[in-house]
């Protein structure tokens, strides 16, 4: 067995192990976020909204925090496009 960066799985590159017989076993974590995301993908997904001091505040779902990596102090780029806001990890 061999270690392989970026072995394509479910259209996303995700590390793991390579056999010379062909057989494949993926990073477990990094597979079951992409499990995740693509679920997630096909749902309709609520927020709320609170208020802190004069701040409004998005309330993000626990999956979405597993599936993007977010963690408390991460910053994110808000865009605001046709009148919709995109949130994007950087």
């Amino acid at each position: 067995m061999k270690f392989r960066k970026a072995i394509p799985f479910n259209s996303y590159k995700i590390d793991g192990y390579m056999c010379s017989c062909g057989e494949i076993y993926f990073d477990s974590e990094q597979a079951q976020k992409v499990l995740l995301l693509n679920k997630l993908k096909k749902e309709k997904i609520k927020a709320k909204l609170g208020k802190i001091k004069s701040n409004l505040i998005l309330r993000v779902p626990k999956d979405i925090e597993t599936a993007l990596g977010f963690e408390q102090g991460n910053e994110v780029e808000l865009t605001i496009e046709n009148n919709e806001l995109r949130v994007r990890a950087i």
